[in-house]
């Protein structure tokens, strides 16, 4: 059954309430549309005068199918990272035929918000506050990726199972190539050796165990902060995979724009974590750089998309910081296996910066 459209949600998220939450019909609703970053579903604030506040969230309708599939893995993977511990909202209710999720209500904060305040107040000297809540969310993240992993259920995600070579090719290198450089900045030619990279990279990439709870948007949007400690949200995406893919996420992440140096600090602190659990941190760094790799790519082909096909300009500011932050990594050790990648980001920053 399809999500309500426009003109009757308001209607039938006050029924939803009334019906399956038993709030009285005399009580006060309020109810205020949210913004969803990259996200088509409707999303809603919903006080409630004698009761409190909520979030709520309903599909997207421009394709219902998947729109009930996100919804139906949101709400389980939700509910079983708050069995095991993880810090996500409180499911109060759901209805799988309406794929309508009510939330608990976490605030306004995110940590993107939070950071920018800090860097608009004491500029680079920010981070210097910032880096302690990061080290605490650099502890939280490998909780969540090991205590998730336990008694997860692989058919409750919508879009793969686990992270993997073909979802690599898909998802990320051909989106980066389809939506960055064919569609945003025009580009019709690329060398043969490319796609050879490409495969070599998602190659190096796979072969780090994936059977470990992966957001795989685990960034500074994705978190909120709420009387100081730090909540996860938009986990629907959730599958099973490396562990090194959601800290890439968030090192490199565009909105944050962390300085190499701090990164290289949270990366030590996590690897000390990973160490504490009985984990090989020097198999984690030696795979880790492939999987930065192929989180780069994917940010900007979602970049790219974002603000091309969805018009959704916000994300357009965050495409040369994301090109920068591969030229980076490509400078490095990993970099001498990706020469035409190399080029291409070099082609792709003469074209940004003109």
């Amino acid at each position: 059954m399809n999500s309500p459209n426009k003109n009757n949600y308001t209607q039938y998220i006050f029924n939803f309430l009334q019906k399956e939450y038993l709030v009285d019909k005399t009580e006060k609703i309020n109810l205020k549309s949210l913004s969803g970053d990259g996200s088509s579903r409707l999303f809603f604030k919903i006080k409630i005068a004698d009761t409190g506040s909520f979030c709520g969230v309903l599909p997207a309708n421009e394709n219902p199918a998947k729109g009930m599939a996100e919804a139906h893995a949101a709400y389980n993977i939700g509910r079983h990272l708050k069995k095991r511990g993880i810090p996500v909202p409180t499911i109060h209710g759901f209805d799988p035929e309406k794929g309508f999720i009510l939330f608990e209500d976490l605030g306004d904060t995110l940590l993107h918000d939070e950071l920018e305040r800090k860097k608009k107040k004491q500029g680079e000297d920010a981070w210097e506050q910032m880096k302690e809540t990061y080290k605490e969310i650099v502890e939280l993240l490998l909780f969540m990726q090991i205590s998730g992993s336990v008694r997860f259920d692989r058919r409750w995600c919508w879009d793969t199972q686990r992270y993997d070579k073909k979802l690599m090719l898909q998802k990320e290198s051909g989106y980066f190539i389809e939506t960055l450089c064919r569609e945003l900045l025009g580009m019709k030619s690329f060398s043969a050796k490319l796609s050879d990279e490409f495969k070599q990279l998602a190659g190096r990439a796979a072969r780090q165990p994936a059977v470990y709870f992966l957001h795989r948007d685990f960034q500074s949007r994705n978190l909120m902060l709420l009387d100081g400690e730090a909540r996860v949200i938009d986990f629907q995406g959730g599958r099973l995979g490396p562990l090194g893919y959601d800290l890439a996420s968030l090192l490199i992440d565009p909105y944050a724009n962390i300085p190499y140096g701090v990164q290289q600090e949270l990366l030590d602190h996590y690897l000390e974590h990973l160490c504490k659990y009985g984990l090989d941190d020097l198999a984690f760094s030696k795979g880790f750089p492939s999987l930065a790799l192929q989180r780069n790519l994917q940010i900007l082909g979602a970049f790219a998309f974002l603000s091309w096909q969805r018009k959704k300009i916000f994300f357009k500011q965050y495409i040369l910081p994301a090109t920068l932050s591969l030229q980076r990594q490509l400078t490095g050790p990993e970099g001498k296996n990706y020469p035409q990648l190399q080029k291409l980001t070099e082609k792709i920053l003469l074209m940004l910066e003109n």
